[in-house]
């Protein structure tokens, strides 16, 4: 961005990256278990999943499943065949040098999420959801990524399934943000296809540009995106994480652009325990992963599973229906639906005693 526009108002415009691990029994390209809470490191894992020489992959049919039913829910289009690429990249947790994922045929594209954030909804656009196998998990000793002694690399988690959920730059606020996440989750939860107590269950990659403030009266302008560059933030792993991590990245590049300081396209770690992004490297382009189709899978006809699958009551439709079918007010409504355990144990104890009196009793 130009040092011009130190001088005006600015506004942060901000998309996310939500890498969700799909609740299986087993990973998305062999058996091994996906069940690795209390399991010794390097335990879980197979020829497969090291990516050992001659090791092929075979595709697990419900992690295919659960991204079917994620994309119902997500009112988006699921195309008549989908395909595996391999993005080519080198870091510790990634045994293979590549990842299996989905690259110009996505399982899921052109979605929106609803949110309502205070008194205001808001439709949020995701561009797609593709299917790809988690990489390793690093444990930083004597420190954070930045400053530990020794690292250690853990391939239990390398090829749990994920499905990657990419936004639009919809969102004008960390809160927003927050509220998204928080929406998502509960949708997730409702599908089944989501544990939140799973450890890296779900982590978020957040891009960030400041623009003008007048660029925002209506569709964000490629070119102001261009010319402001983008940051990327890393590895956030909460709801609060990505509000915090925004809020402090839109106040540090708000005041290196007032000061007349160009903000570089870099990806950033979100140092939770410090609260600050620190810089990890420059930020790689589409180019740089080298994607090419991967030629152990054959292309997935998934065309007739969006008819086939059924996915459950969702949250908003649920809270609609409480507050018709039994005269609950919208607050008791919303708590009530909060959780699909809650909501399914409302509506036994509702059976039996007056509305009312259950709504009170159960919240």
């Amino acid at each position: 961005m130009s040092t011009q526009a130190a001088t005006e108002d600015l506004a942060a415009v901000i998309g996310l990256e939500v890498h969700v691990q799909l609740e299986t029994d087993t990973k998305i390209f062999c058996g091994c278990s996906t069940d690795a809470a209390d399991a010794e490191p390097n335990t879980h894992t197979c020829p497969t999943c090291l990516g050992l020489p001659g090791a092929l992959p075979v595709l697990n049919e419900g992690a295919v499943e659960a991204a079917v039913r994620l994309g119902k829910a997500l009112h988006a289009d699921i195309p008549e065949r989908t395909t595996f690429h391999r993005k080519n990249y080198f870091y510790p947790d990634l045994p293979k040098g590549f990842q299996l994922t989905q690259y110009d045929a996505p399982i899921c594209q052109d979605g929106e999420l609803e949110v309502r954030v205070e008194d205001r909804r808001r439709d949020i656009g995701i561009t797609r959801a593709h299917l790809e196998e988690d990489p390793g998990s690093l444990q930083h000793v004597g420190g954070s990524i930045d400053t530990a002694d020794y690292t250690k690399v853990d391939y239990n988690r390398a090829g749990t399934p994920l499905v990657e959920i990419v936004t639009e730059p919809d969102f004008r606020s960390p809160d927003e943000t927050r509220a998204f996440l928080a929406k998502l989750e509960e949708v997730l939860e409702y599908l089944g296809v989501y544990d939140a107590e799973r450890d890296g269950s779900l982590r978020v990659d957040a891009n960030i540009s400041m623009v003008p403030a007048d660029e925002l009266a209506g569709d964000v302008d490629d070119a102001a995106l261009e010319e402001a560059n983008r940051t990327e933030v890393k590895n956030i792993s909460s709801h609060k994480g990505a509000q915090q991590a925004l809020a402090y990245e839109v106040t540090r590049q708000r005041n290196a652009i007032q000061r007349g300081r160009e903000v570089e396209q870099e990806t950033r770690h979100w140092d939770e325990s410090r609260g600050i992004t620190v810089s990890m490297r420059s930020k790689e382009a589409e180019k740089d992963y080298r994607y090419f189709e991967e030629a152990d899978l054959p292309p997935l006809e998934v065309s007739d599973w969006k008819e086939r699958l059924e996915i459950p009551e969702l949250p908003d439709a649920r809270r609609e229906r409480f507050r018709e079918e039994y005269g609950l007010s919208s607050e008791a409504a919303s708590k009530l639906t909060s959780t699909k355990e809650v909501a399914d144990f409302f509506e036994d104890v509702a059976e039996q005693y007056d509305p009312d009196l259950a709504a009170t009793w159960v919240a």
